[in-house]
């Protein structure tokens, strides 16, 4: 198959975007912000120029106010130091003619006390995730794991003070230079413990029913397109059957149905659907995406271990507009370049993948310099 004819390099509009093929890098955390103030900074805009190759790039999960920090050396961009350093990433990647998204990311409960200066964090419920570990700095500055804390219930009026954080983060993220930005409301993040049955026992308006479960995602939304100016530059992350993190639903297909009607009533430019991609991890069903793409008019992007054939079948079938590839584009910054030449792909160094130096992030090398 000619690259002409492969779907996988056709073009694509993206509201005002035009994306040179179909192929995106999502969100993967790299733990590499400067400290203090985890700021974005050079390292970080070499990486992700790098890979500008991509139709489009998400940037890693980026919290966006401090009980919303769950991972050490992981960015934000609540502080202009943040906003700046971003800059320097934005730049670049435009400079190497990409096109990046931020990742806003609360991570509710998924966090430790170390990483809150010594606060509980907040969540939907009162609920604990239970065997759960957050990277976390040890006392002698190494990486480590730890439990996640037990979190608190957010109030009302606490839950509506994070809709507004959502607003000021997607306009820092456009005073950054970013495209657009993409909500995290998968993987068992803040977002995703409203929407999960298993993890909200509210009784209030944000729980119970699917309708209240699904508020906050709705008001989310709706307040990141306020914050960059335009739906075309808001997509929305769900990971219906990932069940990651302690997040469970009683019935994720009609969960995850309502909120993919829901997003394309506010009108989110695009919904990016994590596939379970670990070993024995739930199917997602081809008319379970099928249903998706009936009720949602967006772009649709999927992401969970999918090669070039499993990505071209998808796209010829008509349920995914765009496919993610995560773990390839770690070890290989030319990727769309190794799927189009059916090059063999570079593998990752796992010891290498949260925190430390550039081995292991900008140091994989292209399909020119290894013919060289």
């Amino acid at each position: 198959m000619t690259s002409t004819s492969n779907p996988l390099f056709q073009p694509y509009s993206l509201g005002p975007l035009s994306l040179p093929n179909r192929i995106v890098m999502p969100p993967m955390t790299r733990s590499r912000a400067s400290q203090p103030g985890d700021v974005p900074n050079a390292l970080m805009a070499e990486y992700y120029a790098q890979r500008a190759s991509a139709g489009l790039i998400v940037s890693e999960g980026t919290w966006i106010s401090p009980l919303g920090r769950g991972y050490a050396w992981t960015p934000g961009i609540h502080t202009p130091e943040q906003v700046a350093g971003w800059r320097k990433v934005t730049t670049a990647v435009h400079q190497a003619g990409g096109r990046i998204f931020a990742q806003l990311w609360h991570v509710g409960r998924l966090s430790h006390i170390s990483l809150l200066d010594g606060h509980a964090p907040v969540s939907s419920s009162a609920i604990q995730a239970q065997g759960v570990n957050v990277f976390v700095a040890q006392s002698d500055g190494k990486p480590g794991f730890a439990q996640a804390s037990q979190p608190r219930a957010l109030s009302v009026e606490e839950i509506h003070a994070i809709v507004d954080d959502f607003r000021q983060a997607a306009r820092n993220a456009m005073a950054a230079g970013f495209d657009g930005v993409e909500l995290h409301a998968a993987n068992g993040y803040l977002v995703n413990q409203f929407i999960d049955s298993g993890a909200n026992d509210r009784t209030d308006e944000y729980g119970g029913s699917l309708e209240n479960r699904l508020r906050f995602l709705g008001e989310v939304a709706q307040a990141l397109i306020e914050g960059t100016g335009g739906k075309d530059r808001v997509g929305i992350r769900l990971a219906p059957l990932t069940t990651l993190n302690g997040c469970v639903d009683a019935d994720p297909e009609t969960t995850y149905t309502a909120a993919a009607r829901l997003l394309g009533e506010i009108g989110v430019g695009y919904i990016h659907i994590a596939e379970a991609d670990w070993e024995d991890a739930p199917h997602m069903p081809t008319a379970f995406k099928q249903q998706l793409r009936k009720v949602y008019p967006g772009t649709l992007i999927y992401a969970g271990k999918y090669t070039a054939a499993r990505a071209q079948a998808a796209l010829h079938e008509g349920w995914a507009d765009l496919i993610a590839f995560g773990r390839p584009f770690v070890a290989n910054p030319d990727l769309p370049e190794r799927l189009r030449t059916g090059a063999t792909l570079n593998a990752h160094d796992r010891d290498t993948l949260f925190g430390g130096d550039a081995r292991g992030l900008t140091d994989y090398p292209p399909l020119v310099a290894k013919a060289a």
